[in-house]
């Protein structure tokens, strides 16, 4: 592991994820291992800018407002770095902006935009289940942008992730909602299996990721420390209230139809197909190669839920 400074590069800053990468690192810009971090941040608009500068931090890091897109502009915003953390992407298509458009060409404007520069390593952020040939077409657009980083240049890192709990994102707003609900409804009964995972322990990776010397690409799937259905995650949460939610299922064929509805009425739909199939895919994967390689370890689920779910959240 390196202990020298190390100045990165965050694209997609502004996401949720980047701004908790943000606050860590410029609240605390000294690692565990002694070496210190000097952040850039890159976002699509003054707009997103505003979001990072409120953040508050005590050393602020550098933004700048650029093109995913544009080898030019994603070069100049990679100068004089030596890491990327790539955390654009999206799992819902809208009218502005495709799959293709999030993952597959921001990541081909990355390895042409880092030839030549003092890059040596990228962290790119997925999502597990992502495979070239995934009949689901964000999985798929997902795994063809792993495999254009596989293929540049710079040594590129991928973690696959589950459902992330964290600070004001919407899984924990969702499964705290649900937590106190009376009733809940949930396609297929809540059976899909969940592993959930604390948004400290994905920071953790990505930057020990950044740090490991090595130059050839790593894959890594990533989950939280336990396999659970989704009723059962929410029945977990809900005991931090004092609650026990009555689960009314949904049939699947019939949650499907209504998906598609909605597609097909609005502009901007607020769940599409393939966005409902990735919150019913099983994760069930084993985290200890990963944590292992990377030198991390997990937060407890209920610990998680009690940070970032449970009245005290």
């Amino acid at each position: 592991m390196q202990s020298d400074s190390m100045k990165i590069l965050i694209t997609g800053a502004n996401g949720n994820l980047g701004q908790q990468l943000i606050q860590r690192l410029c609240d605390e810009p000294e690692d565990a291992n002694g070496g210190a971090f000097g952040v850039r941040a890159l976002v699509r608009s003054e707009r997103a800018a505003k979001a990072i500068r409120d953040l508050g931090c005590p050393n602020p890091p550098e933004i700048v407002v650029g093109d995913y897109t544009d080898p030019q502009s994603m070069r100049e915003a990679a100068a004089q770095c030596e890491g990327v953390v790539h955390l654009v992407g999206i799992i819902k298509e809208t009218s502005t902006t495709s799959y293709t458009q999030a993952h597959e060409d921001t990541c081909q404007t990355l390895t042409q935009a880092l030839e030549g520069t003092p890059v040596r390593r990228i962290v790119y952020l997925s999502i597990l289940g992502s495979h070239p040939d995934s009949a689901n077409a964000c999985l798929a657009s997902k795994g063809r942008a792993e495999a254009l980083l596989e293929n540049g240049a710079c040594p590129a890192t991928t973690l696959r992730v589950p459902m992330v709990i964290g600070p004001n994102d919407y899984a924990s707003a969702s499964l705290r909602k649900e937590a106190q609900s009376r009733v809940v409804s949930l396609a297929g009964g809540g059976k899909t299996i969940q592993q959930p995972i604390d948004s400290q322990n994905v920071l953790d990776a990505m930057l020990a990721s950044l740090q490991v010397e090595h130059t050839e690409d790593r894959q890594f799937d990533l989950g939280g420390p336990e396999s659970l259905a989704h009723r059962d995650l929410i029945q977990r949460a809900a005991r931090l209230y004092d609650r026990e939610p009555w689960v009314l299922p949904i049939p699947l064929g019939l949650a499907r139809f209504f998906v598609s509805l909605l597609e097909g009425a609005a502009k901007n739909p607020p769940i599409t197909r393939p966005m409902f199939d990735i919150l019913q895919h099983d994760d069930q994967i084993d985290p200890t190669p990963c944590c292992r390689e990377l030198g991390i370890s997990l937060t407890p689920l209920d610990d998680t839920l009690a940070s970032y779910v449970g009245p005290e959240s």
